[in-house]
């Protein structure tokens, strides 16, 4: 696939920055050892990493031109508004790569600015439970199906406190990208959109409670 633009979104978690190299190095642009390619991985993405990478991305490219490559499961609306104006006029012809769950967490405004790149080599993964049969099932059945998503540290007592250390971490990625799996069947739903969107909108934040959040989705969310 062909790089158009400087601002591009992919569809995955950390573990595709290696299929993103990949694909760079298809079209010539060498990334190991280059002083102009900056990776980084966020769980949260938020105002501070921003301004920082606002900061960065002003700086004068040792070569032609600095790449960006930046994994995270979310974006704080505060953030990718911070951004729009660098993405949009990025100084010294920079390129930006963003590697986000799901497109849909992102504002139009940063996407209407992007273009999606589909990486062959996207990792599948067993974790990510079915948006369409979940809401077909029955509340128990429902409760029952989001164990995979919340079975790491779930006996931990502090599972759901503010993470330290890795404790409590569960792969928030997996959980956004069912939250927009549910989006995408509830469209015509506002009732079980709401409390998707809630969901979602809490659900990365520091010390959100991640269980009581899924387990209001599976108990309030219309069978479909």
């Amino acid at each position: 696939m062909a790089l158009v633009g400087n601002t591009h979104i992919v569809r995955g978690s950390a573990e595709d920055i290696a299929g993103l190299v990949s694909l760079l190095k298809k079209e010539g642009i060498e990334t190991r050892g280059n002083p102009d390619v900056y990776m980084r991985e966020y769980q949260r993405f938020g105002i501070e990493e921003a301004r920082s990478l606002r900061e960065r991305a002003s700086l004068r490219p040792v070569g032609d031109r600095r790449m960006f490559i930046i994994a995270t499961s979310g974006m704080t609306n505060e953030a990718q508004n911070a951004l729009l104006k660098t993405l949009e006029e990025p100084a010294a012809n920079a390129m930006f790569f963003f590697i986000v769950p799901s497109p849909h967490i992102l504002l139009p405004t940063l996407r209407s600015r992007a273009q999606m790149l589909t990486l062959t080599d996207v990792h599948a993964t067993d974790d990510i439970v079915d948006g369409k049969a979940f809401l077909a099932a029955t509340s128990q059945k429902r409760l029952d199906m989001l164990k995979p998503l919340l079975e790491k540290d779930d006996d931990d007592p502090e599972a759901d406190a503010p993470r330290r250390n890795g404790a409590g971490k569960r792969d928030i990625g997996n959980i956004i990208a069912f939250l927009s799996s549910l989006e995408k069947t509830l469209d015509k739903n506002p009732d079980g959109l709401r409390v998707v969107y809630r969901a979602r909108k809490y659900i990365g934040d520091k010390g959100a409670l991640v269980k009581p959040l899924l387990e209001q989705v599976a108990l309030l969310v219309p069978r479909v």
